[in-house]
């Protein structure tokens, strides 16, 4: 089982985040994307919103 990460910058927001979130668990990794999107981004914590989340999860590492 490899890295998973979500990043930022594949979604364009107002506030240009450029932040990527890295784990070794999707479990792990949800658990702070969802808490990023809540604080920074303002996004509900709603099944659809982990849905969507659960669906930008990549495999690997991210780019530089």
């Amino acid at each position: 089982m490899g890295r998973k990460y979500i990043d930022c910058r594949d979604y364009p927001s107002e506030s240009k985040c450029s932040v990527t979130i890295a784990a070794d668990s999707e479990q792990e990794l949800m658990a702070i994307a969802v808490q990023h999107a809540v604080t920074v981004h303002g996004h509900q914590d709603t099944p659809e919103f982990r849905a969507q989340l659960k669906e930008a999860i990549k495999e690997g590492r991210p780019p530089a």
